[in-house]
């Protein structure tokens, strides 16, 4: 059986240089190999075993190999591999990356070290040439890379597969997930000129709460209290932000406020939340068929989780004529429910749901949608990606209702930029403005109280 899936000598590249290529900024460099595998050098000789890996492998055969298979091919090429790179790992650590280099081949290859990596948020794919990451904030290129496009394509096929989808030259684009939740985008030829793109966001292993989040200086506890107290009182509550201002890993965070008791149902283009409550039901929108039939809307989802008895409806994000029958629930019994929304701010937050609202094609007028929403919506929460990569709430507004024919904003907290370090980072506080919630007085009858100064305009939070 050895050699069954080695390609012939003219079909492999060149052996490369035996040093242990690193990424530093955003660069491929070589560096002669560390006397002991340390943890980021570990991670790149993984890569660079991949990359060799896949170099003499014929990548197609493999696809309906088991582990045992792989394990028996790679094991003496990984022994000396690892012998010709001078790393001094021990019997356990050997067998150790030679079973985590087959997972990688049985997964999703190259990216697999990427998508173990907690401390990367972002993976992109650009072509089967180049793949960039973003940690921290900042985006750099890394040295792995694909064989060639149709071994990229195999990878994406994988993906999408898993969950129904397909993505082809007939369907270019498709929004698919990973078993983790973690949210995959594809384009392919002929809409994407160069090659596949694969733009892959990352959610961690364990969700984070507000508190987590007030770790990376994303939020302050009097504006987590406030937001606890208003999931509990069951006030419905909007997430507006621009992309990956960190929109889903708030609701997320929210959501974990919601009592164990309550029957919640979410909707989704791609499921990707993970609400810690047992009693969860997960809808999920479907694209058309070959023949453009088959395909489920997020409206259709959201008028059946109407008739599935939830006590609260969460949508992962309300984008076009679903917003009328989201409106709609929270104002007939589903109060508390949440979602969010593409806007830069909260007033640009209300003209497009007004928008989508009229995208549902009703008689109404202005006025009677906006008196809709102010009825349904009770807090917005702003977040954004500031220029130094840091993602914070920078508003939470309540909506007090209608004067006129204008929707009523009162903003409780907000942040305040102050300054730019010398390394870029933003220097700021959080502020309260002074104006106390309406609901505070409701939020006291159910036992809920806010603490003193938490309102105080004067402190920094």
């Amino acid at each position: 059986m050895l050699g069954r899936f080695i390609k012939g000598p003219s079909e492999q590249r060149t052996p490369q240089s035996t040093a242990v290529p690193v990424v530093a900024n955003g660069a491929a460099v070589v560096q002669p190999a560390p006397a002991e595998p340390a943890s980021d050098d570990f991670l790149s000789l993984k890569v660079d075993l991949h990359r060799h890996l896949i170099d003499r492998f014929n990548l197609a055969t493999l696809e309906n190999a088991s582990k045992d298979e792989i394990l028996s091919e790679i094991r003496p090429i990984v022994r000396e591999f690892v012998r010709g790179r001078n790393v001094p790992l021990n019997a356990r650590e050997l067998d150790q990356l030679t079973s985590d280099t087959a997972d990688e081949m049985l997964g999703l290859g190259p990216i697999e070290p990427l998508l173990k990596d907690d401390s990367i948020t972002d993976i992109m794919i650009n072509t089967h040439e180049r793949v960039f990451i973003e940690r921290r904030g900042a985006i750099e290129e890394t040295s792995i890379r694909f064989r060639d496009e149709p071994h990229l394509l195999r990878v994406i096929n994988k993906i999408v597969s898993n969950i129904g989808r397909r993505v082809d030259e007939s369907s270019p684009m498709v929004d698919a997930r990973l078993d983790d939740g973690s949210r995959v985008n594809i384009a392919v030829r002929p809409i994407s000129v160069d090659g596949p793109l694969v733009s892959i966001r990352k959610f961690s292993k364990n969700p984070y709460s507000l508190e987590r989040l007030m770790a990376f200086n994303s939020i302050r506890q009097p504006m987590i209290d406030m937001l606890r107290i208003a999931v509990q009182a069951r006030k419905s509550i909007l997430v507006s932000g621009g992309t990956g201002s960190g929109k889903t890993t708030l609701l997320n965070a929210l959501s974990s406020y919601i009592p164990a008791k309550e029957r919640l149902v979410t909707i989704e283009d791609a499921a990707e939340l993970q609400l810690q409550q047992p009693h969860v039901g997960r809808l999920e929108t479907r694209p058309p068929n070959v023949e453009g039939k088959g395909e489920v809307r997020q409206r259709e989802l959201v008028k059946n989780a109407l008739r599935m008895r939830p006590d609260r409806i969460i949508v992962g994000e309300v984008r076009g004529e679903e917003a009328f029958d989201m409106l709609q629930a929270m104002n007939t019994g589903h109060e508390g429910s949440m979602t969010t929304i593409h806007a830069n701010t909260p007033r640009d937050a209300i003209s497009r749901l007004e928008q989508m609202v009229g995208m549902a094609g009703m008689p109404m007028t202005h006025e009677s949608i906006r008196a809709q929403i102010a009825s349904a919506i009770d807090i917005i929460v702003q977040t954004q990606r500031l220029s130094d990569g840091g993602r914070r709430v920078v508003s939470i507004s309540e909506l007090t209702g209608m004067e006129g024919n204008v929707v009523q904003l009162q903003e409780i907290y907000h942040f305040v930029r102050r300054d730019v370090a010398a390394d870029g980072s933003i220097i700021g506080e959080f502020r309260a403005t002074g104006v106390r919630p309406r609901f505070a007085a409701e939020a006291a009858t159910l036992g809920l109280h806010f603490g003193k100064d938490v309102f105080n305009p004067q402190v920094a939070l």
